[in-house]
């Protein structure tokens, strides 16, 4: 059996940067140090840094006044950091610089009066606090079914979409909506980020290479990691998400001769690493990579964290 990993895979510059904004804000704040819901969506992560002392917390009214709290890489409402000030706390913004663009985007085509439709997946965290922007102004479309019935008042119309959506089924949706409204309008770069968009490409790859089982390592509330098996299972390639190594059913690998690995944007390295030991214990072989480009991105921390201006001070 051959086992063919995806290059890139795992995780993105957001995510990276929205860990360490944690790891920082731990060694100079210390404990306990509050994080409103999960810092990215990887329960690895997640629980190794709350044995690290940070408590994870649903909502602000969780945190005592005064204490630090740092905001998911998600993004919040405005209504969010008003909270957070009316409270007394230490905020610190974990926020991928990409989904803020969006935010930006929401703010600007509000304020010249336009109505905005926000592809994406009601609930997810990244939803909740873009169309907290312009609550009144926001209208959220899921899939082809909604393009095709939603109601939307006169006037300009702007799309915009969750930056870690299906590459694919976006465009679809976007189709359909254009079919109905003619002159909607759209950014001059697309919301999906580069990040997702890069897997799911190495994932067709991967598919065009002929693996007959496709595994992603993600966690299941994870929205890239999901769509990287949604990309598989559209070419006819079995595909399963995983958490861990732990996870996978022996039973996924009778029969395969191929079997390729990808990771979500919020999964890191050493989950993969894992399970091509796993893998290898099963069976495999042989283990090469796919390369389909590289990336070489790095977001900036936000000031008071980077390490010069903490020196200097």
């Amino acid at each position: 059996m051959q086992l063919i990993l995806a290059k890139p895979r795992g995780v993105c510059a957001g995510v990276a940067r929205a860990v360490e904004i944690v790891e920082r804000a731990l060694e100079r704040f210390g404990t306990p140090l509050y994080v409103r819901r999960e810092i990215v969506h990887n329960s690895y992560t997640v629980q190794r840094l709350r044995e690290q002392g940070v408590v994870f917390v649903e909502e602000l009214h969780e945190v005592p006044r005064g204490a630090t709290v740092v905001f998911s890489a998600h993004g919040v409402s405005p209504a969010v950091k008003a909270e957070a000030g009316a409270r007394g706390l230490h905020a610190i913004d974990a926020t991928c610089p990409l989904v803020t663009k969006v935010h930006r985007e929401v703010l600007r085509y509000a304020d010249k009066g336009c109505q905005l439709i926000l592809i994406g997946h009601q609930g997810h965290d990244e939803v909740l606090g873009t169309m907290g922007h312009a609550p009144g102004s926001v209208t959220l479309v899921q899939n082809v079914q909604d393009a095709k019935s939603v109601n939307l008042p006169a006037g300009m119309l702007v799309v915009l979409t969750q930056t870690t959506l299906s590459v694919d089924d976006t465009r679809e949706i976007m189709a359909a909506l254009r079919q109905r409204f003619p002159h909607l309008a759209t950014p001059k770069a697309t919301d999906v980020c580069f990040a997702t968009q890069n897997r799911q490409d190495a994932v067709k790859a991967l598919c065009d290479a002929s693996v007959d089982l496709l595994l992603v390592v993600g966690s299941e509330n994870s929205s890239n990691s999901q769509r990287l098996v949604e990309v598989a299972e559209r070419r006819g390639i079995e595909a399963h998400l995983v958490d861990n190594a732990e996870d996978v059913d022996t039973a996924w690998l009778k029969g395969k001769a191929r079997v390729g690995l990808s990771a979500g944007a919020s999964s890191p390295e050493v989950l993969v690493e894992k399970l091509v030991q796993r893998l290898e214990a099963l069976g495999v072989q042989s283990v090469e990579t796919l390369e389909t480009m590289r990336e070489d991105v790095v977001f900036a921390l936000p000031r008071e964290l980077r390490e010069e201006d903490v020196t200097a001070r």
